[in-house]
């Protein structure tokens, strides 16, 4: 899988790419009132590219900076594969043959310096660079503003484990390689780094660095900026090596300014994790609470004074009632008679011994505010299919349906009102053009002083569905800083983001930002528009 490309006009692996069920098809009919799509995604080969605008002696210069003609794409499927990343709003224009944005060549370095060498040229023709992972954006972030020509700066050719460090527990990794198979290098030597984010089938390690990447099992391993001890990156004005111990008092810590910068402060070519042991077993199961409150209690209860388990996630009502938890059953109960209730994933590893005690904890707990156990059943089957929404949300569009999701996040105190907000917002905007709108949400990484929240949104499509779903988002961005959220917990700023983060931070916070940019990157050549607006834009 590490060297293959994801299905253009969707998600992941095409063979895995299968139909809803019937049950589902009429709960959208019934519903949201889905009909189905009137065409099916434009043919690859009938996509009409833009010629590239690359100026002469550019090709000739990218060449001879990655070892030959033959790590510099042009053709047509190169730049298709290559153009967005995977939001709705990017896989809906894909498919209906957009590709007006489609970077002008794909360029494949092998090494640090190559790196180096594609940027000093970009730069001297004055052309944008957008680093490319696993091209799983769904923030906008790898297509660039300011209508300049670009290159695609894929990093899979920089896909090893470097080295391994038993005894502090570290380990090097190049920006280019995919999760599965680090993941797999590891565990050959006893080790897991324990990240496995929802993308973790395609998604890269310098992408889970760039983007301050949050995994499944982050309650238990952490988020993985925590996990970084170090960094290498290439700009245009030079190197930054950055890490020499797990904590320093030696000034602001570098690192954190490059976690989270998307590419646009420079392309990291080297990452140092902090790695763990591979455990020696691990176990789920399910709870059930009677109300979306009751189960947040009861997560904080756990994030605050533990014992607190490797994965934690509730799902609200909506979402419960719907099965997403368990892809292949969507629809099925949403029509059942019966109370509301949330469901809760949990998830534990360790020895025997270690996951039979922290249960028992944990057991007490939940009991204590309210919570039913389900057995190993719900755990298991989330457990099974932990990677397959986004499938799931292909099948969707296939059928004629709008889905898309966004998350936040906020201290405790303020996850109700975050909630009822977000959603609120989302059904009045979305009902009041006409597309009545299903909304669920789950917590899935909670911490001692607050949680993310990650809403679903499903809908009839509607004319113009990519305009009408950027009104009601822009409403819902809105929505989550008046009610003091962040703008993104894990997936990011990229364009889509930019604005609403630059409230975040504020005027002074987001001249900073401008004035790192113009330093590591004078002539605005980075994945313009990403963080910032392109310069002469600002």
């Amino acid at each position: 899988m590490e060297n293959r490309d994801m299905l253009w006009h969707g998600w992941g692996d095409p063979g895995r790419a299968a139909p809803l069920p019937d049950a589902a098809l009429g709960l959208l009919r019934e519903l949201l009132g889905v009909r189905p799509a009137q065409e099916p995604p434009v043919a690859l080969e009938e996509i009409k590219v833009p010629a590239p605008r690359l100026p002469d002696g550019l090709p000739g210069a990218l060449a001879a900076a990655v070892g030959g003609a033959g790590h510099v794409r042009t053709d047509a499927e190169a730049r298709v594969r290559h153009t967005r990343g995977k939001s709705t709003p990017d896989l809906l224009r894909v498919r209906s043959g957009d590709v007006s944005d489609a970077p002008d060549a794909v360029v494949l370095p092998g090494s640090h310096d190559e790196v180096l060498a594609v940027l000093r040229a970009c730069a001297e023709h004055r052309v944008a660079v957008v680093p490319f992972g696993g091209g799983t954006s769904v923030v906008g972030g790898l297509a660039p503003q300011g209508g300049h020509a670009f290159v695609a700066l894929d990093l899979r050719r920089m896909d090893a484990l470097t080295s391994l460090d038993p005894v502090s527990r570290t380990a090097v990794l190049q920006p280019g390689l995919r999760a599965p198979r680090a993941e797999e290098l590891l565990r050959e030597r006893g080790f897991t780094l324990g990240h496995f984010p929802q993308s973790y089938e395609w998604a890269t390690i310098g992408g889970f660095a760039a983007a301050r990447s949050s995994g499944q099992a982050s309650a238990g391993y952490g988020r993985f900026d925590e996990m970084v001890t170090g960094l290498t990156v290439a700009t245009p004005e030079g190197t930054l090596d950055l890490g020499r111990a797990p904590r320093s008092a030696a000034g602001p810590d570098l690192r954190q300014l490059v976690l989270g910068s998307e590419g646009a402060f420079g392309v990291i070519t080297s990452v140092a994790v902090r790695v763990r042991p591979v455990p020696e077993g691990a176990a789920y199961e399910g709870w059930r609470f009677p109300s979306f409150d009751t189960g947040a209690a009861a997560l904080r209860r756990l994030a605050q004074d533990g014992p607190l388990p490797t994965v934690l996630r509730l799902s609200d009502e909506a979402e419960t009632a719907i099965g997403v938890a368990d892809p292949a059953s969507i629809g099925v109960a949403a029509l059942s008679s019966g109370s509301p209730s949330c469901l809760a994933v949990l998830g534990f590893e360790g020895t025997s011994d270690e996951i039979a005690a922290r249960r028992d904890e944990a057991h007490a707990v939940l009991r204590a505010q309210g919570g039913e156990p389900l057995g190993s059943g719900p755990g298991e089957k989330w457990e099974h299919g932990r990677f397959n929404a986004p499938y799931l949300r292909d099948a969707l569009l296939d059928a004629g349906a709008f889905a898309e999701t966004l998350e936040t996040a906020t201290f405790w105190s303020g996850v109700p009102g975050l909630y009822a907000a977000v959603r609120e917002t989302l059904i009045r905007e979305l009902a009041g053009s006409g597309t009545p709108p299903l909304v669920m949400c789950h917590i899935s990484h909670v911490y001692p002083a607050g949680a993310s929240l990650y809403f679903t949104v499903v809908s009839a499509r509607g004319a113009d569905a990519v305009a009408h779903w950027e009104r009601a988002k822009h409403a819902a961005n809105d929505a989550i800083i008046a009610a003091g959220g962040t703008i993104s917990h894990h997936h990011g700023v990229g364009t889509d983001h930019r604005d609403w983060y630059a409230r975040e931070i504020g005027p002074l916070g987001a001249e900073i930002v401008r004035a790192v940019k113009r330093r590591v990157d004078p002539h605005g050549i980075l994945n313009p528009g990403v963080l910032t607006a392109p310069f002469g834009q600002e």
